[in-house]
């Protein structure tokens, strides 16, 4: 049973007998004294695909859903939909953008150590790896004289999505990316 700040994008939950997973986390930290941190969490239904906002505190406990679990690596995309196999049993699986919202950025050709959720044996979302490594395919040019200091720069990544960089790093360099927080951890 995971606590509230346990929770991470993709966990499936169970609330009132019925499965969600995460998919957004908001953390609200109050400022007055002896305030508790607050999580505000947005589900989907796994069935239904119906959205539900929910707020809890970080010791409040949650029961997760009844499904199964399976490692998968991403595939490809055709259109809209996007396909994972199982590397043990090469079974296929496809998920929609919609099942996958806020996700798709992070997918990059051959990733591996997704876990996909499986409810009777249908896709229901994935939960990415804590860290993914990506190619940036356009930033501005290094600055001469840039040190390691908090001085970031807009990158472009090969999967669209867009990160605050350190100015000495270049396009062409593999970065590692947090993929919860959409920030940048480290060369690759």
């Amino acid at each position: 049973m995971p606590k509230a700040n346990e929770l991470k994008q993709g966990t499936a939950i169970e609330i009132n007998g019925e499965p969600y997973v995460v998919k957004k986390i908001d953390v609200r930290n109050p400022t007055s004294r002896g305030a508790t941190t607050l999580y505000k969490v947005r589900f989907t239904h796994m069935k239904t695909r119906q959205k539900l906002d929910e707020t809890f505190k970080s010791d409040d406990m949650l029961k997760a859903a009844d499904c199964s679990r399976e490692t998968v690596q991403f595939s490809y995309q055709d259109g809209d939909t996007y396909y994972f196999m199982n590397s043990e049993t090469y079974e296929q699986y496809s998920l929609s953008a919609d099942d996958l919202e806020g996700q798709t950025e992070y997918l990059s050709d051959g990733l591996e150590g997704i876990m996909l959720l499986l409810m009777d044996d249908a896709p229901l979302g994935i939960q990415l790896p804590s860290t993914v490594t990506l190619q940036i395919i356009e930033t501005p040019p290094a600055m001469k004289g840039a040190s390691a200091t908090n001085r970031t720069k807009p990158a472009k990544l090969n999967t669209g999505l867009e990160i605050q960089v350190p100015e000495y790093i270049e396009s062409g360099e593999m970065v590692k990316v947090h993929s919860e927080t959409g920030k940048f951890l480290s060369r690759a």
